[in-house]
């Protein structure tokens, strides 16, 4: 499946998320699996470098220095034809991140909006494609939705502190207090693909099983009309541009 069907694109218009089951197939799922064992495996990160991700704001102040993230070259013709049915003209591709949650420890993600990090004006150009490499389930940190939103704008942001300040980057605003009863549990399975509107509030809890559930993430923005803030913690340099997804 790679074209949305209009309804299937009613739906993520009117909830801010969409789960798309089967959207690679198992094999690629474990091809993904032995690769990023092999990268791991080639790593020698120093130990003040080993950070787990939180959307918690002293945790993001204190680790934001020495994060890092795993940055992959996307062809896959799957992901370029769900963003032309998306209606995207000149999407690129901002960050991308494989996700490990590891059995009994991987971490709780609180209720955040993907835009407080990637803010773009006007908003509403960022869109998440989540891949789960395992199954998501509900004992193992599955993610969490609150339908409809991302109609509501960004409540946060965090923005890059004046240079020479530590640490590098500030929090305007409040992430503000979220009812727990509104949040929808989207379990999945091996090879689905989850939808995520930038703006989007969405949560994940502690993985407490004895499974873990890795998933790889990244994040498009509609290049066409769109400003990316020189506030964002994250600036594509001459170098280093954003990578189109169409080739």
């Amino acid at each position: 499946m790679a074209c949305l069907s209009p309804s299937q694109l009613q739906k993520f218009q009117e909830n801010g998320f969409l789960v798309l089951e089967g959207f690679v197939s198992a094999e690629e799922c474990m091809a993904m699996q032995q690769r990023i064992s092999e990268i791991v495996a080639e790593m020698d990160v120093p130990p003040h470098c080993r950070t787990e991700f939180s959307t918690q704001e002293e945790e993001q102040l204190r680790a934001q220095a020495t994060s890092w993230s795993l940055q992959r070259k996307l062809s896959t013709k799957l992901a370029m034809a769900l963003a032309r049915s998306l209606g995207l003209q000149m999407p690129v591709v901002v960050q991308s991140m494989y996700i490990f949650k590891q059995p009994h420890f991987g971490g709780e993600v609180s209720p955040h909006q993907d835009a407080t990090f990637l803010y773009t004006e006007p908003l509403g150009r960022v869109l998440g494609m989540w891949i789960a490499v395992e199954d998501a389930t509900l004992t193992n940190g599955c993610l969490w939705f609150i339908p409809g939103s991302h109609t509501k704008g960004v409540s946060r942001r965090m923005i890059r502190a004046p240079a020479g300040s530590a640490p590098g980057t500030r929090f305007l605003g409040s992430e503000p207090a979220q009812d727990d009863s509104l949040f929808v549990p989207t379990p999945v399975q091996r090879g689905a693909l989850v939808l995520i509107h930038g703006e989007v509030v969405h949560k994940s809890e502690q993985n407490l099983s004895a499974c873990s559930r890795q998933a790889y993430t990244f994040h498009l923005m509609e290049a066409a009309g769109t400003v990316w803030s020189p506030e964002n913690w994250l600036q594509p340099t001459a170098d280093l541009a954003f990578p189109p997804l169409y080739t």
